[in-house]
């Protein structure tokens, strides 16, 4: 799969990402890690396009991401249907969680 350039404000944003991920993201980083969720290989915060995605399996073009507190302002809430928008239109599927989800509910949120 050819890749698309990343910037490198991106690719430092990304690894910046990685190092700081909350509870539930570590959390859900081991388990897809593992690859306990149909065997597919994700990777995490990886930038796309202008974009940096949680956790994507390019192989079935499916994009996980988790949602914190500050998703449930309108603007960031408008922001992130934007966002949805663009990885759709790269063929790109999204499964939203919330933070909540992931702690509570691992194995029942997939």
């Amino acid at each position: 799969m050819p890749h698309d350039e990343v910037s490198e404000f991106q690719r430092t944003r990304a690894k910046q990402l990685r190092r700081s991920m909350t509870r539930a993201e570590t959390l859900l980083w081991r388990h897809l890690k593992a690859d306990r969720l149909a065997g597919l290989n994700f990777r995490r915060q990886t930038p796309i396009g202008n974009y940096t995605a949680g956790f994507v399996a390019h192989s079935c073009k499916l994009i996980v991401e988790l949602d914190g507190e500050s998703h449930n302002f309108e603007e960031r809430i408008r922001h992130d249907e934007r966002r949805d928008r663009w990885f759709a239109s790269r063929g790109y599927r999204v499964l939203r969680f919330t933070n909540d989800d992931v702690l509570k509910n691992l194995e029942g949120s997939f």
